[in-house]
């Protein structure tokens, strides 16, 4: 093949999605001129891709030694060294690439998020407006902008703006036939609402279940398997079914994180009716009795669900857990009964804690635990939210790079009003002051007669 058609070659594989293919044509491209700059630059976004930042830093650094004003190389650059959560350098390598490409989109919308990053929320809005100037009917920079909007709590307009999302290639189509629902009079009519996202994205929007009934409409809930029998006990006509089961006829569908949008929600109308789920009470006595303990019982969670076939996703579950020895300033606290809530992994050395997820097959038996104790304290996964909407009081050991749902500049939050305390990263990685503040605040809660909130 000629040197230019491998070029041509990989650029065509990785547009749809062949990064094996794109890498191994920019390497046989690069066999043959090893200083071509676009090559090494296109590699590298491969690498990013594929997670491989480090050699995706030093491809782009081969790129710009040989062409030194290459925007593309810069920008790549900017991706490699942000995901490596060296965001300063990322910033100055995206606005590198926009002082030699002020057109370059890529360059613009992730500089804006890497400005969000940092709380520099004003001048990050400011750059998305400009990412979506640049390329209006870019959906992953609508995406992006709605992101920030939500960050920044400016609610109405970030869920509008959210609807972009079906637009965007990794988004899976929900392959619904008929009608979607858009905020109108649902009264005497069927809504098939269903689930998108995680665990917790269910969890969290199950909120607006009960204004649809309030409403007038008849509802059924299409969601993940293992959510199904904890909420066959919502009141009102809804009907639960899981993914996979055949659907019952319905006049109007809606996509569960479309529902903040058809009811224009603020900050100031989230509906925060809590608890909205209730956890089998049978089982919730049987769990509270077997745990026993003196002291308040205190839930863990310190890993999120491992995606490793969903580069993005896999990535940023890294960032959010924690490993099992960054909890050592938990131990040894007298007066406290800890509960792993924590799925599939080794429980912490050095820590004596109670482990009934063993017997927890679903989020049914997992809720019949989190109701029973005191607080909760997990990274950001769906059992903090399970234990929002149970009304469980829950300090979110959260990322430095915030998901959108915290908001910026507060420690607690619209959605579990009362319930939840954020406890923020005071830099990226850095776990260890945050779980020395949990200490110190655990050790004050016990000293108060145990009193929570």
């Amino acid at each position: 093949m000629a040197e230019q058609t491998l070029l041509e070659a990989g650029v065509a594989a990785y547009a749809a999605g062949r990064l094996d293919a794109a890498e191994a044509a920019f390497r046989a491209r690069l066999d043959h001129v090893p200083e071509d700059a676009e090559a090494l630059s296109n590699l590298a976004a491969v690498l990013n891709a594929t997670l491989r930042h480090v050699e995706a830093e030093a491809a782009c650094r081969a790129a710009l030694s040989v062409q030194p004003d290459f925007w593309a190389a810069w920008g790549n650059l900017g991706t490699a060294l942000h995901c490596q959560q060296r965001r300063a350098e990322a910033m100055a390598a995206y606005a590198g690439a926009l002082r030699r490409n002020p057109t370059h989109v890529n360059a613009c919308t992730n500089l804006a998020v890497a400005l969000l990053e940092e709380g520099r929320v004003e001048v990050a809005l400011a750059m998305h407006d400009a990412a979506v100037e640049l390329a209006p009917e870019n959906a992953e920079v609508r995406c992006n902008r709605a992101l920030a909007l939500l960050s920044a709590g400016d609610l109405a307009r970030g869920f509008a703006e959210y609807e972009w999302r079906w637009q965007t290639p990794t988004m899976q189509p929900h392959g619904l036939t008929g009608p979607c629902w858009q905020g109108d009079d649902p009264a005497g009519r069927t809504i098939l609402v269903h689930a998108e996202g995680g665990f917790g994205d269910t969890l969290q929007f199950l909120r607006y279940i009960p204004l649809l009934v309030a409403r007038g409409a008849r509802v059924v809930l299409r969601v993940q398997p293992p959510l199904v029998r904890l909420l066959r006990r919502l009141p009102g006509p809804v009907a639960v079914l899981g993914e996979g089961e055949p659907l019952p006829p319905y006049d109007l569908h809606c996509p569960m994180l479309s529902l903040p949008h058809r009811f224009a929600t603020t900050l100031q109308t989230v509906p925060a009716q809590i608890p909205y789920m209730q956890a089998d009470a049978a089982k919730t006595a049987w769990w509270r009795a077997r745990l026993g303990g003196q002291g308040p019982r205190v839930g863990l969670v310190w890993a999120g669900a491992s995606r490793p076939g969903m580069a993005v996703a896999h990535a940023m579950n890294a960032r959010r857990s924690l490993p099992a020895d960054a909890l050592a300033p938990l131990a040894g606290m007298a007066g406290v009964r800890f509960v792993s809530l924590q799925k599939d992994q080794p429980l912490p050395p050095g820590i004596d804690m109670a482990d009934p997820m063993p017997h927890c097959a679903d989020f049914d038996d997992t809720a019949a635990v989190v109701a029973g104790l005191d607080l909760v304290i997990a990274v950001d996964t769906a059992v903090a939210h399970l234990a929002g909407a149970l009304g469980r009081p829950v300090w979110l050991l959260s990322r430095y790079d915030a998901c959108w749902r915290w908001l910026h500049g507060r420690r607690d939050s619209p959605w579990y009003p009362g319930l939840l305390r954020l406890y923020r990263q005071p830099a990226p990685g850095e776990w260890g002051p945050v779980l020395r503040e949990v200490a110190d605040d655990l050790q004050a809660l016990v000293a108060n007669n145990h009193r929570i909130g």
